[in-house]
Order: C-alpha cells, then structure tokens, then sequence
C-alpha cells in the first residue's frame, strides 16, 4: 500500500460505538516482564570487557560529558517511551535513567569514567544481518565528517558570491509518526501548492527564485561543503564568528558532484576530493560551477547561532551538542540516538584506533545498520581526516544490564 492512502486514512474521523459492561471490580494486575524486542537487520552478540580492544587503558570522560547531554534530553520524555521505535531493541527511557544518575555522580579520572561503564552497562557486539541470505557482516563503512571554518561576507562581492540562505517560510517538514505510529522516525519535506503538499524546490529553482532570506555570502566551493557538512562556524571581515547551523534541507535527494566530475571523465578517482574539486571549479569559471551545483538537488538552509561554547560543536539531530571524537551520526532505522558504542577502525593517523562514542546525530547518506559518520570536531586537523575517513568499523552497544540481559535471554542458542 502506498504511503499516502495511510496518511488519508490516519487523517479520517472515526466514529466507534462501544457498549458499555456492568461495573466489574478492577483486576489485580502482575507485573509483566518486558518483551525482548529484537531488531531484524542487527545481530546482537554478548561480549565481555576484556574482548574489548584497549578498553582496560582508554580515557572515555570526553564520552562520559557526551552521555550526560544525551541523558539531559530524556528529562521531560515518559519512562515508558522508547528511546527511539524503531531501534525497540535499545529499551525505553526508565531503564537508562539508573545510569543517567550514575553518570552525574562519576568522579574525574579516566578509571572512574571506565568504573561507570562497567558498573551500569554490558557490551552487545553488533554485526549487521541480511535475514534473507542469513549473512552477517561485523564491521561497516565508517566515514568522518568535521565543522569547517567559512569565511563570509555580508555583501556579496566577486569573491564571495554564493548566498547562505535561511530556512524559507513556506517549506513545510511532516513527522509521519503523528499519522502512523510505526513510521515514527520519518519525515517528509515539501511545500503546499493549490491544497497539495507536494516536492519542494530544487537547488536550482531556490537560487532562481531567492526563496529563503539571505544572511551572508561565502565562496562557493566553501559553501557548497558547508552544506555538505551541514553546519559550521562562519567568519566575517570584521573578525566575527557564529555558527551556521543546520535549520533544514529542501528534501530532494543528495547528488555527489566529485562523482559527477568522475562519470565526465574530468577528474580520476584519487583527485575527487575537495581540493581537487576546488582546482577544477577554478579552473573552469562561475557558468560551469553553477551548472555543476545543479546536479546535486539538495539544498541545505541554516540559521545563526552565538558560538556560547567553542569547545563543543553543532547541535546534532538529536538536539545535544557534538563531542569531538565522541561523537558519531547514525541510521535511526537501526539504531537509537544516546546509546554508547565501543567502535575500533584503523583511521587516519591512528592506525588500530579504538574508542567509545555516542549516537547523537544522523544523516542523510547514513544509511544501514553498521553505517556510521565520526565527528572529528573543527579546524584544520579535523577537516583533512575527516576528508580521508572511510575505512571499516567494528561496533559494541552499551546497553543498560537489565536492557542487555532481556536480549540475551531471548537469543535462541546456537
């Protein structure tokens, strides 16, 4: 059945008649043991702290503060709520609260922050599942991702001529969840045209039609990977910083144009990168770049925020602020934002790397159950790994005891 009959159907009026029994006394209830809910895509191993590779000499404080965000988001949500409906296997809100409250009483000290973890959680391997073939793959593609630095200007000029634009008025975001509880999760984009919620503009027609209100301009390779990025800290002439962070996208799908320019024959493979890029745009002028921006729909829309913590960077989806190196996007269809992951990867110069991080964000090329996206944090450093991160993870939730031991007592036995 297609998606919009459901939407129609979930917006009709319902009118039910129901008999009414005599009064009956209030049954004695007993409690009822949660059910294991597990995930169909994610095979979920039991492991031990000691299989953990560098666990026993790591320094997880900087994802202990990156937790303790995530806990603070909670605060307000029911203790029966799942952490996220679709990832069921995560557990609900009550059952991370016990930890929650740890977390804020750990003392200082890498060995108090490995204390914590221990004490309040058990680690679940990850390996992603192909229900179908049975096949099980135990590492995924880790890419990174980093907050640029942009230089801006408030008027245009010939050097800074491509606008950074804020979300426009009639772009219209629909949570599904309020129509149909199992696509809680996701969302739609459009705008309304004749009573009709239809497609939002492209890339092309938002320049064409200056939808959206523009507050500075940036060189366009600059602001083309800001968009990218999806957030960044922008510098005006004046010395000036803020950040730029994401306020929405126009919801048409992402185009790479390095594979573009790959698929032309005008660049090779190793040359795609951003410098690479950068040197062809250069190269070939302003009616070319244009053009090859069109190829890519998407469109990303910000809005400005004071830098209140240089320390910390953009909000992720989740809504807490990112962790450099501690924190990590993620497919919500498989996985629940503020569970701490135990990853090891060889990434760039740190070869045999292995840390913890938190589920705080997504994205919109982060797809699958072992698909993540490290965040690196800012500046140079963190742009040029960033730029070379793709190399393959392997993954351990942390999971609250009684969340973790209810999935292992619902494993069938090999």
């Amino acid at each position: 059945m297609s998606l919009w009959p459901r939407l129609l159907a979930a917006a009709g009026v319902l009118t039910l008649a129901a008999c009414q029994p005599p009064p009956q006394p209030d049954p004695i209830e007993e409690p009822v043991e949660p059910e294991a809910v597990m995930p169909t895509a994610l095979d979920l191993i039991p492991a031990h702290w000691d299989a953990l590779p560098g666990w026993s000499s790591n320094d997880p404080q900087a994802a202990l503060a990156a937790f303790v965000r995530s806990c603070a988001r909670w605060d307000n949500r029911p203790a029966d709520d799942w952490l996220n409906p679709q990832a069921q296997w995560a557990g609900r809100i009550g059952e991370w609260r016990t930890a929650c409250a740890a977390a804020l009483m750990t003392a200082p000290g890498a060995e108090a922050a490995r204390g914590f973890f221990q004490s309040q959680f058990t680690p679940i391997r990850l390996a992603a599942l192909e229900p179908d073939s049975e096949t099980r793959e135990e590492r995924g593609l880790l890419t990174g991702y980093y907050e640029p630095y942009v230089d801006v200007s408030e008027t245009p000029t010939p050097r800074f001529s491509q606008p950074l634009r804020r979300r426009p008025s009639d772009l219209i975001t629909v949570d599904l969840g309020l129509f149909e509880e199992d696509l809680a999760g996701r969302r739609i984009v459009g705008e309304v045209r004749d009573g009709r919620l239809v497609l939002y503009k492209e890339r092309s027609e938002i320049e064409q039609q200056d939808a959206g209100e523009v507050f500075a301009w940036g060189e366009p390779i600059e602001v083309f990977f800001l968009q990218i990025q999806g957030s960044g800290r922008i510098i005006y002439s004046d010395g000036r910083q803020e950040r730029a962070a994401f306020a929405a996208h126009n919801g048409q799908p992402y185009r790479s144009i390095g594979r573009e320019l790959i698929r032309r024959g005008e660049l090779e493979i190793h040359a795609a990168s951003k410098q690479g890029i950068e040197a062809w745009l250069e190269e070939n002028g302003p009616e070319a770049t244009a053009e090859l921006f069109g190829v890519n729909p998407r469109y990303v829309f910000f809005q400005t925020q004071p830098l209140t913590d240089p320390d910390l960077g953009p909000a992720g989806s989740s809504g807490v602020a990112l962790t450099p190196m501690a924190s990590i996007a993620v497919d919500t269809r498989h996985h629940a934002h503020g569970v701490p992951v135990w990853m090891s990867a060889d990434l760039p110069e740190l070869e045999g790397w292995s840390g913890l991080v938190i589920a705080q964000d997504s994205g919109g090329a982060i797809n699958g159950p072992l698909r993540g996206d490290f965040f690196w944090g800012w500046g140079e450093t963190a742009e040029l790994r960033a730029g070379t991160t793709r190399v393959q993870a392997q993954w351990t939730a942390f999971l609250p005891t009684a969340v973790a031991q209810r999935l292992i007592d619902a494993t069938p036995p090999a």
